[in-house]
């Protein structure tokens, strides 16, 4: 019994350790299939997820990606007021977190959209208005979306804050809005310093990429393209005085000065567009052009006049004779208005349309446009090249403004509204409203009155 007993004993012990032996041994079979299973589907996750993050980058990189005007845009203006969105969209240029043109320097569009301003050929007509970038901090990033011309400004001599808030204000229901900002600017010096050491920098790169003897093509630094700089007056400054030291001091670092006579918002600022006030004040800005000697470039910046559209006929050509006895070198037709084309907006709150400021947007354009059309019947013998501004959204209403007289046109508020992509989708209507006519720009120019 004993014996059986032990042997029976042994038996289960040796039937146990088998059976535990076969689990571990189960266990660690089953095991080693799923750890072998799972390296290559961890290996082609990685890769996939790294190749779609490197191919996201690159599409939100880019300017004419969807997302910035469908979703990226949208999502600011539901978040923001409309000041901060346009702070906002501020900081990411001036730290170079916005996408840009991808093919701005490969696509070569001059022999269809080349324009020739001020001995330059700029690459497109296509400009950006003043207001936008007001102390000059996003110019790299606002080049980089594909403008061919930069405005920065208004720039006033001392900072000033400009009007209480709120003081701009969206009507998205006609891609519009009205500001009353009141030339806010950080002053003259700081934009001055912010500008020197733009072109510091970017004469260090040009002298490491370039032979000794190569000719820096503009303030723009680049290729068929300028930089302009809008000067204004301080809400208590001297109408002549302010201008005068805008020459002196941001004339060296502009490809083109504009005086802006015509905004709003500046109390009597307008008044200066009565044409002996006019002529007086541009004759002497001239005058200080004319012996600017600290060009950095060696050259002397052309002077632009900024108007209203809120003129009746004889006071444009009032404007023009003005432009024409002070011998500046072209006209910026048109700031916003002060008008509430009330039959063409859409916009039904009267508390907000009948805020005080300049309304601008495509309501302002059928009224910039006729402005131009009045002021190329008196300018067309004349050598002043015209500016198109003012409601300007798509390539078929840069191209009305090109045949209307406009030697190249300007936009802004479309810009604001549609994003980064705006000036290469404009471009690309452009070229393609121009192939079915079978012109060039620089043919249409001025064809409404040939």
């Amino acid at each position: 019994m004993m014996n059986r007993s032990f042997f029976s004993r042994n038996t289960v012990q040796i039937g146990r350790k088998v059976a535990y032996n076969q689990r571990q041994t189960f266990t660690t079979n089953a095991k080693l299939p799923i750890l072998k299973s799972s390296v290559l589907p961890r290996s082609i996750l990685w890769a996939v997820g790294l190749a779609g993050a490197a191919v996201g980058g690159f599409y939100l990189a880019d300017a004419r990606s969807a997302f910035h005007e469908y979703v990226l845009c949208p999502i600011i203006r539901a978040s923001t007021s409309a000041e901060q969105g346009h702070k906002l969209g501020i900081f990411f240029m001036k730290y170079g977190l916005t996408p840009r043109l991808l093919d701005d320097e490969t696509y070569d569009t001059s022999d269809v959209l080349g324009v020739d301003v001020f001995g330059t050929k700029l690459k497109s007509p296509i400009g950006l208005a003043a207001g936008l970038d007001k102390d000059g901090e996003a110019i790299e990033s606002l080049f980089n979306c594909g403008f061919s011309y930069v405005e920065i400004g208004s720039i006033t001599p001392e900072p000033q804050p400009g009007n209480p808030q709120p003081r701009f204000f969206r009507l998205p229901r006609d891609d519009a809005v009205i500001n009353r900002y009141g030339f806010n600017s950080s002053g003259h010096f700081n934009v001055v310093a912010t500008l020197k050491l733009r072109f510091e920098k970017l004469l260090q790169k040009f002298q490491r990429n370039n032979s000794p003897d190569s000719e820096i093509p503009s303030n723009a630094f680049r290729n068929g393209k300028l930089l302009a700089v809008n000067l204004g007056k301080n809400k208590f400054g001297d109408e002549v005085t302010d201008y005068v030291k805008g020459v002196e001091r941001l004339g060296p670092y502009a490809d083109v000065l504009v005086i802006n006579v015509s905004s709003p918002n500046t109390p009597g600022l307008r008044d200066l567009q009565n044409e002996l006030k006019l002529t007086s004040l541009l004759s002497t800005v001239v005058a200080e052009r004319n012996v600017l000697q600290n060009n950095l470039l060696g050259k002397k910046p052309p002077v632009l006049v900024k108007v209203a559209p809120d003129l009746t006929e004889p006071e444009i050509e009032s404007i023009a004779t003005a432009a024409k006895t002070a011998k500046v070198d072209g006209i910026i037709i048109s700031n916003t208005t002060i008008q509430r084309p009330k039959s063409t907006l859409k916009t039904t709150d009267n508390n907000l349309v009948d805020q005080t400021g300049g309304l601008s947007g495509k309501p302002l354009k059928p009224i910039a446009l006729q402005a131009l059309r009045h002021l190329r019947k008196y300018t067309k013998d004349s050598d002043l090249v015209l500016v198109g501004c003012g409601g300007i959204s798509s390539g078929k209403d840069a191209l009305e403004f090109g045949k209307a007289g406009a030697t190249f046109i300007e936009l802004y508020t479309a810009f604001a509204y549609k994003g980064p992509g705006l000036p290469g989708k404009i471009r690309d209507e452009l070229i393609a409203e121009l192939k079915k006519e079978g012109k060039t720009w620089q043919q249409i120019i001025g064809q409404d009155d040939k």
